[in-house]
């Protein structure tokens, strides 16, 4: 037993007791919300406080067993509140404000053992559960089973298949990582699965700036395609079809910059200039066919496939490790004129392989930044000269004119990041 703490007068731990009284009312507050809830606002905040009261109690007589009895007391007291009361039709069940006391008890217990700011982000990660179930159940709805199988394949190769894979280089210029190339299909199936969850959650309910962002996020050249298409209907169809397409080519560049950042960050402040000059220009671009868009036009949710199903993911890993071979090979054979022709082709149907190609191989001490960052320009630049040419292809020369611009200002911002470089 702690007797200093006992005989003075305790006051050095009111921080703690007040930051437990603050995450109590954070969640109580949402709970109060719910009237059929037996616990609101000031319960979740004594059961916090209670929880800091007994982790400061078992801390100083030695005895953990009191955070034990005291969590037994909170969940004994909430069950036996609910059990006496005759619920109603619509009333809360329960389970979800029953755990919700515990948890808010169990991060009182860790502000004590000095796990505040953790405890915090808990905290506001709990209530905003809370807050947003209507539309968690609602989405969790609109999935469908291939959705949710799909899901379960990302979380299975994910964490199960990613971790029994050997963290070792092999093949020619020591260029083939197993776990490597997997990382770099799990970095790019679960951005796209973000965005293609968003896609089908969201649907047209925000417009066309985010639905191109959207579309983007899953599949820029999917998304060309569908609105593309669509485009040949109307003049209001074809001003909504070019800010869409322009968009979410836009978007690619938020892709690189991301992966980028993840993958490779050494190379992020030569690939900073390229990135940001294309985003601006494009931005400037999409602000301009938005503002001829018609308001009320009909839109449409590209049909999009889901990026993380199995097919899909093996098909990207094999073309990875094609794209990064042949780039390791054509940069020794032909120097960076090699890297430059795998860059240009691979680039026309996919920007994501050659990136990741060169970010590996820049890691690896086989490609300066100006090859590597050049690489990575020119791939994207074959990628929207593919689909302005799908553009005219399906959707004829009135839109093409009109994404023309868009992608113009794009490419030549790009172009200019790349002399800066």
């Amino acid at each position: 037993m702690d007797i200093n703490f006992l005989q003075g007068n305790g006051i050095e731990a009111l921080p703690q007791f007040l930051t437990s009284l603050a995450i109590g009312l954070l969640i109580g507050l949402e709970r109060e919300r719910n009237p059929s809830a037996k616990a609101g606002l000031r319960t979740f905040a004594l059961v916090a406080v209670f929880g800091t009261l007994m982790a400061l109690l078992a801390d100083k007589v030695g005895s953990p067993w009191l955070v034990v009895a005291g969590i037994a007391a909170v969940a004994g007291t909430i069950i036996a509140a609910y059990l006496n009361d005759t619920p109603d039709e619509n009333d809360d069940p329960g389970t979800t404000t029953v755990v919700a006391l515990l948890l808010s008890y169990g991060l009182g217990v860790m502000i004590w053992f000095g796990l505040s700011k953790l405890a915090v982000m808990l905290a506001i990660g709990i209530t905003t559960l809370l807050y947003f179930k209507p539309e968690l159940r609602g989405f969790s709805q609109r999935l469908t089973r291939r959705d949710l199988v799909a899901v379960l394949q990302f979380s299975v190769l994910s964490f199960i298949v990613l971790p029994i894979l050997p963290n070792q280089d092999f093949g020619p210029y020591n260029a083939f990582n197993p776990y490597q190339a997997w990382m770099m299909v799990v970095l790019i199936s679960g951005i796209s699965l973000a965005g293609y969850a968003a896609l089908h959650v969201v649907g047209t309910r925000y417009g066309a700036p985010l639905l191109g962002f959207l579309g983007g996020m899953v599949s820029s050249t999917a998304t060309t395609m569908i609105y593309a298409k669509h485009g040949k209907a109307s003049q209001a169809m074809t001003h909504l079809a070019s800010a869409v397409i322009v968009i979410a080519s836009m978007v690619v560049l938020l892709r690189l910059l991301v992966v980028s950042s993840v993958v490779a960050y050494g190379a992020l402040p030569a690939l900073l200039p390229v990135l940001a000059g294309g985003l601006v220009a494009g931005l400037v671009a999409a602000a301009y066919a938005w503002h001829k868009t018609i308001k009320g036009t009909e839109l449409f949710v590209p049909e999009t496939s889901n990026p993380a199903e199995l097919h899909t993911a093996i098909g990207f890993g094999l073309l990875y490790v094609i794209v990064l071979l042949g780039s390791a090979w054509m940069a020794d054979l032909a120097g960076s004129q090699g890297l430059y022709v795998v860059a240009l082709v691979s680039g026309l149907t996919d920007v994501d392989a050659i990136t990741l190609s060169s970010l590996r191989l820049f890691n690896l001490g086989q490609l300066n930044e100006t090859q590597t960052v050049t690489a990575i320009a020119i791939a994207f630049l074959s990628n929207v000269a593919f689909k302005f040419g799908m553009v005219v292809f399906i959707g004829g020369w009135t839109l093409a004119r009109q994404v023309a611009i868009g992608f113009g200002a794009i490419a030549l911002g790009v172009l200019v990041g790349l002399l800066i470089v």
